[in-house]
């Protein structure tokens, strides 16, 4: 099933709940703007390498569209499609005065040196920088891109503009970032873990956690319920996979990923298991945090967890989801679990406004009270309206988007 297939089917329960009409569910889902470029880029070599990029701006019902900007080779239209939409909803999930977007260049990013990347991605700016900036469309960082793009963006746009550090977020904090914004995601999913824990009257310490990707957001999420008491029991990337009943040592792994270029393959302090394997163990907690479509009908039969934590963008396809929630296995929803760094990113947006830098205090109790809010909500909606998680935040992100469509008109 294709991603924009996916996420129609998410649109529709809410949007049924909701009582919209068709004419207004077309204009909800129609995309603003589809932008496909061509990026040809001198390699080191000398060769010239032709990349396609997307910029996909969805809604701008209720401000700036916001979204991420991702480097993969799987990238297509329809990914950056579906990811635009989500973001659209994600934003008013939590309630941030922002639309949504993405943006995305087909390319492996491991193949390519830092030069040619930085060509790149100045290339790309050279040819959308017109159709984004603060008021318009911000980029962030996503899969494949980090803190070091943003700030090849943000000086290739200057070169357009002038000094605009609001263009794009996820800087340096060197260069105009937010400090604890790097954490922002990871520190999102665990606290809303705790949360729905607490809800769900199930003790915290020692509780048994497995996460799917040990990336940014896996390794701030497994740092943060490490430090609540949780034990970690498996954890796993794309080169490799541990796991340990009486836990693994997470502080030691996030130190052997740092020294061994972001990889955990080579490590030692747990038991070699298999992806399939990590998905599968007997845990309390199972939260994917890396590529999306990992749980489907073909394995969700074989999930033992009785929690999924979707850290990751669309981890569950449908027909996955329909089958944990009729078994009673809790999902939280992708569109308000991973919003921490969409909440962080207008925290630097607000602060290069305001040409005035926040404190990490400040980032992370803003982000706590945001999201914690955003979680109750969705939990006494889901709760009234005898729905799912992910459909009560649907259904939240949705109204509010539909709310300020019918308010502003559509001249």
């Amino acid at each position: 099933m294709r991603s924009s297939e996916a996420n129609r089917i998410y649109f529709d329960r809410a949007a049924d709940q909701l009582d919209l009409n068709e004419n207004m569910r077309q204009l909800l889902l129609t995309p603003r703007r589809e932008v496909q470029v061509q990026i040809p880029v001198e390699l080191d070599s000398g060769a010239i390498a032709t990349f396609i990029g997307y910029r996909v701006q969805h809604n701008n019902a209720r401000g700036p569209m916001k979204g991420g900007l991702r480097y993969h080779s799987q990238v297509d239209l329809d990914e950056i499609r579906a990811l635009a939409s989500l973001m659209t909803w994600k934003t008013a999930v939590v309630n941030i005065p922002y639309g949504g977007a993405k943006g995305g260049i087909a390319l492996d990013p491991t193949s390519l040196s830092t030069r040619e990347l930085e060509r790149v991605t100045r290339r790309f700016v050279d040819n959308v920088h017109d159709l984004i900036g603060p008021d318009v469309d911000i980029p962030a960082p996503d899969m494949g891109t980090s803190s070091e793009v943003m700030a090849w963006i943000m000086n290739q746009y200057d070169k357009f503009h002038g000094f605009s550090p609001a263009c794009v977020t996820g800087k340096p904090v060197e260069y105009h970032g937010l400090p604890g914004r790097e954490e922002a995601t990871g520190r999102g999913v665990g606290l809303l873990t705790l949360k729905l824990l607490s809800r769900l009257g199930r003790r915290i310490p020692g509780t048994r956690v497995a996460i799917q990707g040990f990336g940014n957001v896996g390794t701030h999420t497994a740092k943060f319920l490490r430090d609540a008491e949780c034990r970690i029991i498996a954890v796993g990337d794309a080169t490799a996979n541990f796991h340990s009943e009486k836990g693994l040592d997470v502080l030691e792994m996030i130190r052997y990923v740092h020294s061994n270029g972001g990889a955990l393959a080579g490590y030692k302090g747990g038991d070699a298991i298999s992806h399939q394997e990590l998905l599968f163990c007997n845990c309390d907690v199972l939260i994917p945090a890396a590529l999306g479509g990992v749980l489907t009908s073909e394995n969700a039969g074989h999930i033992k967890a009785p929690i999924i934590i979707e850290a990751a963008n669309a981890p569950t396809n449908p027909a996955a989801d329909a089958f944990f929630d009729e078994i009673g296995v809790t999902v939280l929803p992708d569109i308000l679990c991973n919003a921490g760094g969409v909440t962080a990113s207008w925290f630097e947006w607000v602060q290069n406004r305001q040409h005035y830098q926040w404190g990490m205090n400040r980032v992370r109790q803003e982000l706590d009270r945001i999201l914690g809010e955003a979680f109750e909500q969705v939990w006494q909606l889901a709760s009234t309206k005898k729905v799912s998680l992910r459909t009560a935040a649907f259904m939240l992100g949705v109204g509010r988007v539909h709310r300020a469509t019918a308010l502003g008109g559509i001249e």
